[in-house]
């Protein structure tokens, strides 16, 4: 053999080889994205269930406002509440939802871990399509935010409201909805966010604005006309007040006192159905749900 033989040599092995090696890479299917989707949703309830610190700390901040501040304010408001109303059972349902709030934005924030560590790049190469990816995503962020707002409604009693079946059930299937717009919210804003540091300072500056103006801690009828404008506009609106309406359905309460501490939600005089609010709600999950795949088709 000459040494102009070898590389001919060489180059006919390797053509051998790759004739015996071959990457089988799976076609696109249905299928494999439903496996995506559930493979990225039973990851984020691992996550939740390793780490038990997440789950203790994201129930101080509701645990604070129901006791601390539902207990310090209850003498100021117990004046304006109807009689054998406390204020701790009407801030409840504004707080059940605060329980959800933190943790279904913050669930995206793993997102952007992901993509420092370089493991969100190793999910976008997989054969399957990106919007597996997303609603897996959303749909582990909304379960995990369910189940905290499931383990504060057990806190239901202290606040005065009854453990009805038909109450629980419903405030579960409203926190469910609840958790998943606010997840494909948080997953939305993730998408382009590359820095940690970026993303809480941004879900900070929205999340506190949306609980105070979503009249979680006051009645929305008496209020001045720029404040009751910036609560209609509020999308946790439209979620809180059915829980409320829901809670003092099931309580012994005067229809004027009804009407007083749960008027519901009015543009420019006509009371928005409560099948309304709750429609809206889960429409603007679908469209956040939306765009936070078209954001994730442009990421490289």
């Amino acid at each position: 053999m000459t040494i102009r033989e070898i590389p001919d040599m060489i180059e006919a092995q390797e053509r051998d080889l790759t004739e015996v090696i071959r990457v089988a890479v799976p076609e696109r299917s249905i299928r494999a994205d439903l496996r995506a989707v559930s493979i990225v949703w039973r990851r984020e309830l691992i996550r939740f269930r390793s780490d038990r610190l997440r789950a203790v700390t994201s129930l101080v901040q509701p645990v604070l406002f129901l006791f601390v501040l539902g207990t310090g304010l209850s003498r100021l408001a117990g004046h304006g509440l109807p009689a054998g109303v406390d204020f701790k059972t009407f801030i409840y349902p504004g707080v059940l939802a605060m329980s959800v709030l933190f943790t279904s934005i913050f669930s995206a924030a793993s997102i952007v871990w992901d993509r420092e560590f370089g493991f969100l790049r190793e999910m976008l190469v997989a054969p399957v399509r990106r919007w597996s990816i997303v609603i897996g995503k959303c749909l582990g962020g909304a379960t995990v935010a369910t189940f905290q707002g499931i383990i504060f409604l057990a806190l239901a009693g202290v606040a005065h409201v009854p453990y009805n079946p038909v109450l629980l059930l419903t405030l579960v299937g409203e926190l469910l909805l609840l958790s998943f717009t606010l997840t494909a919210f948080g997953v939305m804003m993730a998408a382009r966010i590359k820095q940690i540091q970026a993303f809480m300072a941004l879900t900070q500056m929205v999340v506190m604005p949306l609980f105070f103006l979503s009249g979680a801690l006051y009645p929305l009828n008496g209020l001045p006309n720029w404040l009751t404008v910036l609560t209609r506009i509020d999308p946790l609106t439209y979620i809180v007040d059915p829980m409320r309406h829901a809670v003092f359905d099931h309580l012994s309460v005067s229809p004027l006192a009804l009407r007083t501490l749960s008027p519901g939600i009015t543009w420019d005089g006509w009371l928005v159905p409560l099948g309304l609010s709750l429609a809206m709600v889960a429409a603007m999950g679908l469209v956040l749900l939306g765009v936070a795949i078209a954001e994730f088709r442009k990421t490289e």
